[in-house]
């Protein structure tokens, strides 16, 4: 007689499909918390260049911009009387006959300081200083007295032209050291600014004078 023995065979346990269902919901469910977090750290991310970037916040750009001292104040109430007896003078020696190089030069000063009155006038008003007030002392800056105007406004042809020139050349010498007191102690980074157009103008006019005073 033959005996049959039975074969074992060893198998994984089944699992119900309940089972299977939750772990395969578990593995999804991981997977979006995984890319959640990835878009949320890129997203903190961007969110962080934006916010801490080199550019100035505008408050801060503004301040920046609106910031002046005494020494801007005193730059813009001396230079603009300075400013407006440089074109009365002009005006003079264009009605009394001049050399034809002291008309061109007078007709340049006078266009290039009328448009500087006016930014003079805007930064007085932007810092609430007083147009009358001459803290500078801008009137012994260069400035021709009463007499000076009164002579050059009698003078014609090339003594006109000869007491413009002289008086001019040392108006220009107290505008540009009225600049540089600002540009050594202003604030305002549009004073400076005009402070540095003025100085640059005035001695390149300078140096032209004194070459025309010279061939009268």
């Amino acid at each position: 007689m033959s005996i049959r023995l039975a074969r074992t065979t060893t198998t994984a346990p089944v699992r119900p499909a309940r089972a299977r269902r939750a772990v395969a919901l578990s593995a999804a469910g991981l997977a979006g918390v995984l890319l959640l977090s990835a878009c949320g750290s890129d997203s903190d991310d961007a969110a962080t260049t934006v916010t801490t970037g080199d550019r100035p916040s505008p408050s801060a750009s503004s301040s920046t911009s609106a910031a002046y001292n005494d020494a801007d104040v005193d730059f813009v109430v001396g230079m603009r009387p300075h400013h407006v007896q440089a074109v009365e003078m002009s005006e003079m020696v264009l009605a009394a006959d001049p050399t034809p190089e002291v008309a061109a030069l007078a007709t340049r000063i006078k266009a290039a300081q009328t448009p500087e009155i006016e930014q003079l006038d805007a930064l007085i008003e932007q810092f609430g200083a007083d147009a009358d007030g001459h803290s500078m002392g801008s009137m012994d800056m260069g400035m021709m007295s009463e007499q000076d105007m009164a002579a050059l406004m009698e003078a014609t042809g090339t003594d006109a032209s000869r007491m413009f020139l002289e008086g001019m050349i040392v108006h220009h010498e107290g505008a540009i050291e009225m600049a540089d007191v600002e540009l050594a102690d202003g604030e305002s980074a549009q004073a400076r600014d005009l402070a540095e157009s003025i100085k640059a103008a005035q001695e390149s006019e300078i140096a032209e004078m004194r070459e025309l005073l010279a061939s009268l």
